[in-house]
């Protein structure tokens, strides 16, 4: 009994140690460091667009690579490090205990938790090995990667179904992600009785604009992974790079580009909105 009781004052002590400030602020730098990278690949978006982007990958890479050459970029980048890692630090206190919201604990919201806790956690160790010295970790090229990992997957027994399903399932989580940009969904989220009226409608129009656009870049993402699935071409499996570059190939020529580019560079302001106003 004695043992059962000192778990259960383990679970409040643990569970009061995610609720604390200093898992709150943790969140918040994180959601800042998102919006950097973001605001970053939306600006290498838009010089591709209008002038090929000078040899720049717009990517996490490319922003990463971006961050480095500025004064004092190696301080920025374990700060930037630092921060992602306080986002995954979140998302597992999240998984663990739930969200916030009457239906934050979920097994499906907690799952999903656990899932952002990964990507962020892998992003953070990327940026802090690169700023750490290894120039191989985190700048390296989306396309080539996704085009490296499709090729082993091919190869692997059932491998093109593997590859239609993930594809699928990319371009799946791209439409839902703009859906629910669109249907501003984010609203659960945010603290919006904090804001001024002005202030509603400028991040009604951020979230939406941005998360639609960050969206349909996933989704076309994933259409690219099921094409080399079904010609069985891992050269047909684009990063986010060479994903935003395809639309220049549209009828509409750069200006979509350019109209995605400024909505990623819109879902980073929008990230800094949620460093602000995010329930935590």
């Amino acid at each position: 009994m004695a043992t059962g009781s000192a778990k259960a004052r383990g679970r409040v002590h643990a569970q009061r140690a995610a609720n604390s400030t200093a898992v709150s602020a943790a969140a918040r730098a994180g959601f800042v460091a998102r919006g950097v990278i973001y605001v970053l690949i939306g600006v290498l978006s838009l010089r591709i667009a209008l002038s090929d982007g000078g040899g720049k990958q717009a990517d996490r890479g490319g922003a990463i690579a971006e961050i480095a050459e500025k004064p004092f970029g190696t301080v920025l980048l374990w700060l930037l490090g630092v921060a992602l890692a306080g986002m995954a630090l979140w998302r597992l206190s999240e998984a663990a205990f739930g969200q916030a919201g009457p239906d934050g604990k979920k097994a499906s919201k907690r799952a999903m938790a656990a899932g952002r806790f990964v990507f962020y956690g892998f992003i953070s160790y990327s940026v802090l090995s690169y700023a750490a010295g290894d120039n191989g970790s985190g700048s390296g090229s989306s396309d080539k990667n996704s085009q490296d990992v499709t090729a082993k997957a091919l190869d692997w027994p059932g491998g093109q179904w593997i590859v239609a399903v993930a594809g699928i399932a990319v371009a799946a989580v791209g439409v839902w992600i703009a859906v629910r940009a669109i249907r501003h969904k984010f609203h659960k989220h945010l603290k919006m009785f904090e804001m001024s009226e002005k202030t509603r409608k400028a991040i009604d129009f951020l979230g939406m604009f941005g998360g639609a656009a960050r969206g349909i870049v996933f989704a076309v993402a994933g259409v690219f992974a099921l094409a080399a699935a079904v010609q069985h071409k891992p050269g047909k499996a684009k990063g986010m790079d060479d994903t935003l570059r395809s639309f220049t190939d549209t009828p509409a020529g750069p200006w979509l580009l350019v109209l995605i580019a400024v909505g990623l560079a819109a879902f980073g302001v929008f990230s800094w909105a949620n460093a602000r106003w995010r329930k935590v």
